[in-house]
């Protein structure tokens, strides 16, 4: 039987892939076999990815991009065509959190989330589908939301507002692109565990928070992969517009 999990012929850009959800990402989709484009704003993290996947046996290469700035959106693209083709995954995973109290938030902070998380990945699951469209190819775009899209916690209110917006992009570009053989899909991540938040569930108060949790207990970039794998693949084949959690049952909890 043939593996539908497998992505050997695809190419996949994924980005934020700097990052440590990103990056796990692109390991992951080119141990399934993508060859895999790396996109971000800081090239030296980028590198140091690619480097590993490479070094895993997969193919990769880095390119520049701010989901900011349309142009360079469509120049990553055109520069993801040349390394290796027609792109037909994108994994949206830039994203920023800026914490502070609404009261206390400038409105450049709000504007500023909102455009990454919610306009970046528009810009960026538009133009794949453009170019899908026209080179008459289906494909699997894959939004990275969160469980705060779900449920609110205090003092990331655009985070929040951008997560559960991002999702409603999901429903509706699927309902659109169904007949082009474009698939759009959500992984919406609870607490996982990184270099950015490690130190703090370190803490009392990250402790704490550990506590409600239904498993009691962090995720790992690798927990994301099957979800990841499964929307990327054929075997998400008949999926379009879903979102899966995957938060060791936060959204259960009333605590």
């Amino acid at each position: 039987m043939t593996d539908r999990f497998d992505l050997t012929g695809r190419v996949a850009l994924v980005t934020g892939a700097g990052g440590g959800l990103g990056s796990g990402f692109a390991t992951a989709l080119a141990a399934a076999g993508a060859k895999v484009v790396l996109c971000g704003r800081r090239e030296g993290p980028l590198v140091t990815a690619a480097d590993a996947v490479r070094a895993a046996g997969g193919e990769a290469s880095v390119v520049p991009m701010d989901v900011s700035d349309a142009e360079s959106v469509a120049a990553g693209f055109d520069a993801a065509e040349q390394a290796f083709g027609t792109v037909d995954i994108a994994v949206c995973n830039a994203g920023v959190a800026i914490a502070a109290p609404a009261m206390d938030m400038s409105e450049a902070d709000w504007l500023k989330t909102i455009d990454i998380n919610l306009n970046g990945c528009w810009r960026v699951a538009v133009e794949c589908g453009r170019r899908l469209r026209q080179a008459e190819k289906p494909g699997s775009i894959v939004n990275i939301t969160s469980i705060l899209g779900h449920r609110v916690a205090s003092a990331v209110a655009p985070y929040a507002a951008s997560k559960s917006a991002l999702e409603q992009l999901t429903r509706s570009l699927a309902l659109e692109w169904a007949r082009y053989g474009i698939r759009v899909n959500a992984i919406a991540p609870g607490y996982i565990s990184t270099d950015i938040n490690r130190g703090f569930f370190d803490t009392e108060a990250g402790q704490k928070m550990l506590k409600r949790i239904p498993q009691r207990q962090l995720g790992q970039v690798e927990d994301l992969v099957g979800a990841l794998l499964l929307l990327a693949s054929d075997a998400g084949r008949y999926m379009t517009g879903s979102t899966i959690a995957v938060d060791g049952g936060h959204l259960q909890s009333t605590l």
